[in-house]
């Protein structure tokens, strides 16, 4: 897959053989080089068991052979017939009620059913079959966003054989669990099922483990489709798009390993700034789970919205430049392209009012004008696909402790691993310090600097893997919640963080969860010390020094003068314990202290706010990103080609309000990584 790709969903199964004729010649005039094709088209591939018509889909890949675009052929196992759900009852989901869903939307499908399992391997291998050698075809996109939970009788089944693999017998799994806890102990092991409804609050360690079978078992149905693809087509690579979001249980950080090349849908959930700022922290959190792929260090932005956003209440529409913009983003953090859902706005369905690179208004419109435009773009820096993000800073990201703190029982529920992140991420990106955000612990001495917010599960080696760190110079930032339970969800006693007490220096004797409008005053530990006006809001706690030394201590209320924030010395590194949620202000105040005495600071000082800079790199070469996410023009110094526009950069460079630059330099020199 040379250069970068362009392109996304295309759904020629719903438009007559004339519009399927324009939308070819629109791909060519827009430059793309890549349609993801087929993915919810089961019904038509298959229209009765065994039968295929691959006529149609022929047509297709021809004319887009023929225009120059490659092919994402997706295996459409996200969608069953109808025909399969009749014949198939039992392989209809089952929801935590015990109610069997009905077949008349998308997701309609049990993993654990083994007609499922064994229609999807037939489809998957008869695709690869008929399609191996094709021109057109460039990438394998099996199924679409794993995330269906299914809690039925085959699932119970399969749950069982995953629980007898993961413990040795049952006095094991009675002890991870803490089942003599309300007297759940299990003497057979058919008494186990999912976790359905109950009475009052459920087991957490058993809920925990079932979102991993689950995660486990859609990678199994995953990788049997894989496995097919790879043998009907060597060398042609094979993805899944990942989906974020609290509900899916699916652990991407184990599922990176499994793919060609990490691949995530993304949609900002905000509009403004806060929209960049969530696409910043998907890129990367792709980049980081892509360094454990074998297509790694890269990723690619399979779905994004092209000129929408949408929240809660309704649709906003992006301003003119703002996909090109965004598009661009995600390249400068690593993506090899940006793909979108999707390209032509269909005329029914239940997304009928979904964003399309062709909308309803047809190619006469705004939209297909920048893509267009942006198409021009990518094709004008495809030379930076091979360049990689080399961040010195990191954000560990942990799903199993995100789903941990969404179960029943906790100190409050308002606590969300995610969020801490996205926090963290923010308070960098404001910043102009560009990290990885990684959810495994492989590779943390490419890294200066390491951020754990509410990482609230953690193992005892994952413990030592960190003291390890830290002694060998490197500079952790913990917050609250974070090694308070082991991986079975049991917290560990003699004061908090139990797994982390002696390398932070501290011991929390008590929380002190605050309410939705609470707020606790901070002062620094220090006169003379130039910490910003600084509060805490939505947790505090009973923090006693055990070695280390307060930055900020509570001023007021039952915490009058106690730690809140503090410094630990560790061989050759620092480690640092935030004991409440920081404001925005004073919490980047810590960040990027942290990060400068690391030598991990921004790509660029002194940026405007809302002005990012990135940078890819390979070789001798290196490319600089520079994106106004503002309203105003600005001044940024550089020196260089930039290749959007192919004029010489002297000194600086002027980015005019919503505009983008991408600067050609000679590589710049890196530091020394810390020992370890």
């Amino acid at each position: 897959m040379p250069g970068l790709l362009y392109g996304g969903d295309y759904n020629p199964e719903q438009w007559p053989a004339g519009v399927q004729a324009e939308d070819a010649e629109l791909m060519r005039r827009a430059r793309v080089t890549t349609a993801t094709v087929g993915v919810f088209a089961w019904s038509k591939l298959e229209p009765a068991p065994g039968r295929y018509d691959f006529g149609w889909l022929d047509e297709v890949l021809d004319r887009l052979a023929a225009h120059g675009v490659g092919v994402a052929l997706a295996t459409p196992t996200a969608s069953p017939p109808p025909w399969f759900s009749l014949a198939h009852p039992e392989a209809l989901p089952v929801n935590a009620d015990a109610v069997r869903l009905s077949h008349s939307s998308r997701d309609t499908y049990c993993a654990s059913a083994p007609a499922y399992r064994t229609a999807a391997r037939r489809i998957a291998a008869a695709l690869g079959e008929h399609y191996r050698g094709h021109p057109a075809l460039a990438m394998w996109h099996v199924h679409n966003e794993y995330g269906t939970t299914c809690h039925c009788d085959l699932t119970a089944e399969a749950f069982r054989v995953w629980l007898r693999g993961r413990y040795e017998g049952l006095d094991q799994l009675n002890d991870a669990w803490t089942t003599a806890f309300w007297g759940q102990h299990y003497t057979d092991w058919a008494q186990i099922r999912p976790p359905r409804r109950t009475q009052y609050l459920p087991n957490p360690a058993q809920v925990l483990d079932f979102r991993r079978f689950t995660s486990d078992e859609l990678l199994a149905a995953y990788t049997e489709q894989r496995d097919l693809l790879r043998a009907a087509t060597p060398g042609v690579p094979v993805t899944t798009n990942f989906v974020l979001g609290g509900w899916v249980p699916v652990n991407h950080a184990r599922w990176a390993r499994e793919v060609d090349l990490v691949a995530i849908d993304h949609y900002p959930s905000e509009p403004g700034m806060a929209a960049e700022e969530q696409a910043a922290f998907a890129a990367d959190l792709a980049r980081g789970w892509a360094r454990q792929s074998p297509g790694g260090p890269h990723w690619l932005l399979m779905e994004t919205a092209p000129n929408l956003i949408y929240t809660a209440d309704r649709m906003h529409t992006k301003e003119p430049g703002r996909m090109a913009r965004q598009s661009l983003a995600a390249v400068a953090r690593g993506s090899r392209g940006a793909l979108f859902f999707q390209w032509r706005a269909p005329r029914g369905g239940a997304e009928l009012f979904h964003s399309a690179l062709v909308p309803h208004a047809g190619p006469d419109s705004r939209v297909y004008r920048e893509a267009v435009a942006l198409g021009e773009a990518l094709d004008r820096i495809g030379e930076t696909a091979e360049g990689t993000v080399e961040a010195r800073v990191a954000i560990g990201y942990d799903e199993p402790s995100a789903w941990a703190l969404q179960g029943a029982g906790l100190p409050s529920n308002r606590l969300d691993h995610a969020e801490e992140a996205q926090r963290a991420h923010r308070a960098l990106w404001r910043r102009r310090i560009v990290c990885d955000v990684i959810g495994v612990w492989e590779g943390l001495s490419a890294y200066r600097m390491l951020v754990l917010p509410g990482h609230y599960l953690m193992t005892d080696g994952q413990a030592a893997e960190l003291r390890a760190w830290v002694e060998a110079g490197g500079h952790l930032v913990v917050t609250y919640l974070t090694g308070i339970a082991d991986e079975h969800a049991r917290v560990r006693t003699g004061g908090y963080p139990g797994a982390l007490r002696e390398l932070l220096g501290v011991r929390v004797e008590e929380f002190h969860p605050l309410g939705p409008d609470d707020r606790v005053a901070l002062t620094p530990a220090t006169s003379g010390d130039l910490w910003p006006a600084a509060t805490g809001d939505l947790w505090s706690e009973t923090v006693h020094l055990a070695g280390a030394h307060a930055l900020l201590r509570y001023a007021g209320g039952v915490l009058d003068g106690l730690p809140a924030v503090t410094r630990h010395a560790a061989g050759d590194g620092m480690a640092y314990y935030v004991s409440t949620r920081l404001d925005p202000e004073a919490y980047g105040h810590l960040l990027a202290t942290v990060a400068a005495s690391a030598g991990a600071g921004p790509e660029q000082s002194g940026l405007p706010s809302g002005v990012e800079a990135v940078r890819r790199q390979a070789g001798d070469r290196s490319w600089l990103f520079l994106l106004n996410h503002t309203g105003d023009e600005h001044e940024v110094p550089a020196t260089g080609v930039d290749l959007l526009t192919g004029t010489a950069v002297t000194d600086a460079i002027r980015l005019p309000a919503g505009g983008a630059a991408l600067i050609r330099q000679a590589r710049p020199d890196v530091g020394p990584l810390p020992a370890g």
